[in-house]
């Protein structure tokens, strides 16, 4: 099993570019609702964003562990993995589903960072997680696509030059299958832009770049169709488990960083002529915390030797993706806890990243949802929707 004694080099090589990014340099980006694009240009220009894109498209051909390494240390580190971990699962759906042709004209570009693909628009606003009930439509016009319809929750779209679009190409009502008849575009931002899609930011509690799109009339290339026209569900369904397996590995990243920080107030810190460590009140929060972080971890790596493997991990992707988040979770109430009030002071970080953690509980795919999928596709219960 790894150890976070594995990938010493790729750790020690991470931590020596984010200790160029400390914290007053996200607390400033944070405090000015501001997107850290020295940052996320400094991984691009290093190449860890292209760790998964195969050596032949000009990336670093690694597997999903060594990915999930990545965006751990970037989050143990005081930073955020959120501003750019699209451009790291992506352009899965393009590698695994796209035309050779597709592939080399896009990937080597995506590898060098000249363009962004760091976004995918999936939900919308009256269906949430329920995606095979979407409504934007992309009909067939001669040799383009009309695109119609709205999405919410898109990240990055501002800092991105590319985007993975799921519409419906054949009306719910017409397949036999439900997650039938959608089907996966690229969309060239820019020029989206210009021509019928407009977007809005939606300000949040974390500072994180996401969005509302709206599509009227939207012509897309008909070139611009990844894999086969209606089996978008299915393509999508791949890099979701490569997403989730990744935001576990943050939040394991967040969980360290939670337990690192406060581990070293608490035995720095004197109330009533003692350190407040020694107290067994605060000792065994801080404990707890970081035993649930380390099994979380176990899991995260768990599921990459499976996706690495090409074997099946929908299950312990989903799990992977709930323990880290709570694990984080509960490393950061512990961290908040005992700073007292200085935790919920800017200049500490805790506030900042303990709002980023939450973030996790909800996104990209709820705790419920979670449970559900576990009781039904591993214990076989009965579908409760």
């Amino acid at each position: 099993m790894h150890t976070d004694h594995d990938f010493e080099d790729i750790r020690d090589a991470l931590r020596a570019l984010c200790a160029e990014f400390p914290a007053e340099y996200f607390r400033k980006v944070d405090d000015e609702r501001g997107y850290p694009e020295a940052f996320v240009t400094a991984l691009t220009q290093a190449g860890w964003l292209a760790a998964l894109i195969p050596q032949e498209y000009g990336g670093s051909g690694l597997g999903l562990t060594e990915a999930s390494v990545i965006m751990e240390e970037i989050n143990r580190s005081g930073g955020n993995a959120g501003a750019c971990h699209g451009q790291m699962y992506n352009m899965g759906t393009l590698l695994r589903h796209g035309s050779e042709a597709q592939k080399r004209h896009y990937l080597p570009r995506i590898a060098s960072g000249e363009l962004r693909l760091q976004s995918m628009a999936v939900t919308e606003p009256t269906t949430g997680t329920d995606t095979t009930k979407i409504k934007t439509t992309a009909v067939r016009k001669g040799d383009r696509y009309v695109i119609n319809g709205q999405k919410v929750w898109i990240s990055r779209v501002q800092h991105s030059d590319l985007m993975i679009l799921l519409a419906r190409t054949t009306p719910l009502s017409e397949v036999t299958k439900k997650s039938e008849g959608m089907s996966i575009f690229l969309v060239d931002i820019k020029d989206a832009i210009q021509q019928g899609m407009v977007v809005q930011p939606i300000q949040n509690m974390v500072n994180h770049e996401t969005n509302e799109l709206f599509f009227e009339n939207l012509e897309i290339p008909a070139g611009n169709l990844i894999g086969e026209e209606g089996k978008g569900f299915k393509y999508i369904l791949d890099g979701l488990n490569a997403e989730r397996t990744l935001i576990a590995a943050e939040c394991i990243g967040d969980g360290y960083w939670f337990i690192d920080k406060i581990s070293k107030y608490v035995n720095e810190r004197v109330v009533f002529g003692r350190p407040i460590g020694q107290n067994q009140g605060v000792q065994f929060p801080i404990a707890r915390a970081y035993i649930n972080v380390e099994a979380a971890n176990l899991m995260r790596f768990k599921a990459c030797a499976l996706f690495d493997a090409h074997k099946p991990c929908g299950a312990e992707a989903n799990m992977a993706k709930m323990l880290a988040a709570e694990a984080s979770w509960e490393a950061a109430n512990a961290c908040l806890q005992f700073h007292g009030g200085f935790g919920f002071a800017s200049e500490y970080d805790v506030e900042r990243k303990f709002r980023e953690t939450r973030l996790y509980q909800v996104a990209p795919i709820s705790t419920n949802l979670i449970l559900s999928y576990v009781a039904e596709h591993v214990l076989g219960l009965p579908r409760s929707f």
